[in-house]
């Protein structure tokens, strides 16, 4: 199985290396481990979905 680190994840996600290692910390990302101080993200692994937002709730302004 091939891995990628945070950062080439994050120029294939299209977000922060930061945010990819907060969603490795928080286990939102399949099947990523963790080698001494670094994620290791495997290649085949979508984007989670961003969960700090729910799709359902839209505002209607009156």
């Amino acid at each position: 199985m091939d891995f990628i680190t945070p950062k080439e994840a994050a120029t294939l996600w299209g977000i922060s290396v930061r945010r990819v290692q907060v969603l490795c910390q928080e286990g939102k990302v399949e099947g990523v481990t963790k080698f001494a101080n670094t994620w290791a993200i495997p290649k085949d692994t979508t984007k989670p979905k961003d969960g700090r937002y729910k799709d359902n709730k839209v505002k209607e302004w009156h």
